[in-house]
């Protein structure tokens, strides 16, 4: 039974610290039965800090939680478990080698006999009546290493139902989804919410916070600032209450002259994508839209080497270029920021200073015989040129922001000297005080005379920051559009054909 008022979850003065830093300072919240509890703020807000308490893998350093009205003192995951609270993040806990039905239950495999073997047919029926209730035809013998990751979210949601979870907490679940997968999820967590469970919401996307929350709680500085109903607020007042000031622009836009091709592309044809051809003007930002699948990424791959071209031409400075490796790339001066920086565009265990000198080493010496001072100097004047947040330049970069992580690789590509910037969803998981001062930099770099490719699938985005958009459907380019002539309805027909 819920308590009186029908909350199922209090977190009061919550307060954590750690060393020469007050993570979290009285933050108190409340969950009601079937509700979906959006939670916002910027990186370093504090949201992480109060979910891992309340997920057990962080301990509080005072404060009260309360579930069902019953006081829980939470040391441990397992404790957390107990007492009904699952958490999935964002970086997704499946084991890939076994089935779905494994997955579901591991740990609480369901059993048979006096010897308790595993019930493998108990376990398959179960799973795929508890798929079955969220209305997801998906085979509980499947493995999970052949699913998608909308597909293993689902299985996580499963995994948390088996296990009568009250209270689901979701750490950015639309990430890495398409709108399709996010809608079909959406779908689920209305199923959710009929049966009285409920969700803790965590997404730095506005748009959906407003399409599935019923409030919002807003953290800033590690403190709570607002918890107001959804329904009674609007995007400029919640960007105003993460960022502590005023944001008459979400996407700042600033008219730059445009210049002469620095590159073009004629009837490129490679894996995923065929007969491709545009330009791109010096000075430009070229955005690139379209839906899962349609190319996008399989294109600038090949535009840096990393996707092998079967047919067509790249021209740099209207001079042929035979580009075969991120290397030859680089020395065209072609620079990628890619969709998953944490896999493909950084050394995580390395410090910031590392990461930001990686792409041009040899220009530092070898072994030890790399010029440390000059590493330290050049280090140094991208970590201010770029606004780059960190402690020290030693500061290994997988403890960064996902916005500080993002200026990092692009400060690799400008000290490697690129002029052509590929920036593969740039502003993908990072706040929004974060996502303006990426575009501040993306147009800062145009006005010196660097050309910009944008591959973003968030509209108002790429309807407000690039200058020219190109649309791609399976693998070929279907439109191309003026900023002043594109609109969410023709590119999203476009990019549908």
């Amino acid at each position: 039974m819920t308590d009186n008022n029908g909350i199922v979850l209090k977190m009061e003065n919550i307060t954590k610290i750690f060393p020469g830093v007050i993570a979290l300072e009285d933050v108190s919240i409340e969950l009601y039965k079937g509700e979906v509890l959006g939670i916002l703020g910027e990186n370093g807000a504090g949201k992480s800090t109060l979910i891992k308490i309340l997920a057990g893998n962080y301990i509080k350093d005072s404060g009260s939680i309360y579930v069902d009205g019953q006081k829980f003192e939470i040391k441990s995951p397992s404790e957390a478990m107990a007492s009904g609270i699952r958490v999935i993040y964002q970086e997704l806990n499946t084991l890939n080698n076994l089935s779905v039905a494994e997955n579901i239950f591991i740990g609480e495999q369901l059993v048979k006999g006096p010897f308790k073997i595993v019930d493998w047919k108990a376990m398959t029926k179960k799973a795929g009546e508890i798929l079955g209730s969220l209305n997801v035809a998906l085979d509980p013998n499947s493995v999970i290493g052949d699913l998608s990751i909308s597909e293993k979210q689902i299985v996580e949601i499963a995994k948390a139902i088996s296990k009568d979870a009250k209270i689901l907490v979701m750490d950015e679940p639309t990430a890495a989804l398409s709108e399709e997968e996010t809608q079909s999820l959406f779908k689920i967590i209305a199923t959710l919410k009929s049966r009285g469970v409920s969700i803790i919401y965590i997404s730095h996307r506005l748009k959906e916070i407003f399409q599935i929350t019923d409030r919002v709680v807003v953290l800033r500085d590690g403190k709570k600032v607002e918890s107001i109903k959804t329904k009674d607020t609007n995007a400029n007042e919640l960007v105003t209450l993460m960022v502590g000031r005023d944001i008459k622009e979400m996407y700042p836009k600033r008219e730059v002259p445009i210049g002469n091709t620095v590159m073009e592309v004629k009837n490129l044809t490679a894996d995923g994508f065929k007969d491709i051809s545009f330009k791109l003007k010096k000075g430009e930002i070229l955005g690139i839209f379209g839906l899962l699948g349609s190319g996008r990424t399989s294109l600038v791959k090949a535009l840096f080497g990393a996707n092998k071209v079967k047919s067509g031409e790249i021209l740099i400075n209207g001079k042929k270029v035979d580009i075969k490796s991120p290397k030859m790339a680089r020395d065209e001066k072609i620079g990628l920021v890619p969709l998953d920086r944490k896999v493909e565009g950084l050394a995580l265990h390395l410090g910031v200073k590392e990461n930001i000198t990686l792409a041009n080493i040899e220009d530092l010496g070898k072994g030890f015989l790399i010029k440390k001072q000059l590493e330290n100097k050049k280090a140094q004047m991208w970590i201010e040129e770029m606004g780059i947040k960190t402690p020290t330049m030693d500061q290994e970069v997988n403890s960064l922001s996902g916005g500080n992580q993002q200026k990092v690789v692009l400060a690799k590509w400008l000290e490697s000297g690129s002029k052509i910037i590929i920036l593969n969803e740039p502003t993908r998981g990072i706040d929004v005080g974060a996502k303006i001062e990426i575009y501040k930099l993306m147009q800062n770099l145009c006005e010196k005379g660097s050309a910009v490719i944008m591959i973003s699938s968030e509209l108002p985005e790429i309807l407000s920051i690039a200058d020219r958009i190109l649309v791609m459907s399976k693998g070929k380019m279907t439109a191309e559009y003026s900023r002043k002539e594109a609109s969410e309805e023709n590119l999203l027909q476009s990019a549908c054909i």
